[in-house]
Order: C-alpha cells, then sequence, then structure tokens
C-alpha cells in the first residue's frame, strides 16, 4: 500500500463540499447568459474578455447566492458585478502588449468592413443621446438590455402603456435623424 505523497490534497477530495450546487443559479445562467453577454460585451473591446468578465461576475454571484433576498433583481445585481469587475480590471490594468516585427495571422475574413460598422455604431449612440432621457433609458433597455415591455416598466416604475408610447416616438425620432440615413437605404 501506497500513501499519498500530499495527504490535505487526497482528505481534501474525500471532503464534501461545505456548499450545496444551486439548480437556480444554473437555470437563471442558461436563461440569462446571452443578454449578460451582450453587456459584458459593451464594457469591453474584446468579446474574449467580455466572457471572461461575465464569468468573474457570474462567480461572484454564485458566492454571493444565499445572501441576495430578492432574486427578481438578480439582472441588477449581476450587471452591478459586470461594471465593478471592469472598474477594478481597468484600475489595475498592466501594459503587456509589446511591438513585434510580424502581425499575428488573421482569425478569418471580417463580415463587413470594421470601420462602416464601427461608423454607424457611433452615429447609432449619438442619435440615442439626442433622445429625451426618458426615452432613451426605455430604448436602451428594452433592445440594448433585450428586456421586455413589462420588465422596462418595473424597471422604470411606469405602466406599460407608458413604455410603449414613448418607446414609438423614440424609434420614429430615430427613424428620422439624418446621421442614420445609410441603415434606411
Amino acid at each position: 500500500m501506497t500513501t499519498p505523497v500530499c495527504t490535505s490534497a487526497s482528505n481534501a477530495a474525500t471532503r464534501t463540499l461545505p456548499y450545496a450546487p444551486y439548480p437556480s443559479f444554473a437555470s437563471y445562467v442558461k436563461a440569462r447568459q446571452p443578454v449578460l453577454l451582450r453587456t459584458a460585451r459593451s464594457l469591453t473591446a474584446n468579446p474574449c474578455d467580455a466572457e471572461d468578465l461575465l464569468q468573474t461576475a457570474l462567480t461572484k454571484t454564485y458566492v454571493a447566492w444565499e445572501r441576495i433576498e430578492d432574486h427578481r433583481a438578480l439582472d441588477g445585481y449581476v450587471r452591478r458585478a459586470l461594471l465593478n469587475t471592469r472598474t477594478s480590471q481597468w484600475r489595475k490594468r498592466k501594459v503587456d502588449e509589446f511591438a513585434c516585427d510580424e502581425l499575428p495571422e488573421p482569425q478569418g475574413a471580417p463580415v463587413g468592413d470594421p470601420a462602416e460598422q464601427q461608423a454607424l455604431h457611433d452615429a447609432m449612440w449619438r442619435a440615442i443621446m439626442k433622445l429625451p432621457a426618458r426615452q432613451r433609458a426605455m430604448v436602451v433597455l428594452r433592445y440594448y438590455e433585450d428586456l421586455s415591455e413589462v420588465q422596462t416598466a418595473e424597471v422604470l416604475g411606469v405602466s406599460v402603456g407608458t413604455v410603449k408610447s414613448a418607446v414609438s416616438r423614440a424609434l420614429g425620432k430615430l427613424r428620422e435623424d439624418p446621421e442614420l440615413e445609410p441603415v434606411r437605404q
């Protein structure tokens, strides 16, 4: 019989975990991951960094799962964790990129011209920023955060009819914005 080299590791392997997995957490992540990933992507420039950011925020949420009293407010909790994590990363960042003689191989052909896509993205945000604050909030919650009309109304404390009419007016203003003319063609 051989004795284990690391007794603490072998003891840890036989012990049970101090916490039980949360099936409700797994179902929440499965249902809300696409929306939360879009939020993370809006905070970072790199899709891989966005995935890492979301994983970190979800880890923090998992650790605090039992302490979260209102599970209806989970999206807000995770968004705050995303923002706080990203802010911490930004504060601690190190510049570890170095110039090199050769460029790495591209991973694939881009779908469209990235400069045009960025210009369109910027034009859209400028047009959204022209909207009144209330309409802007409703458009962002409905189309960027992918909330339903009912959820948007709950977040803002207004009726569903108010959300519908304000979003309709906002979309009308966006359709008339001259900067977004290339999109309409």
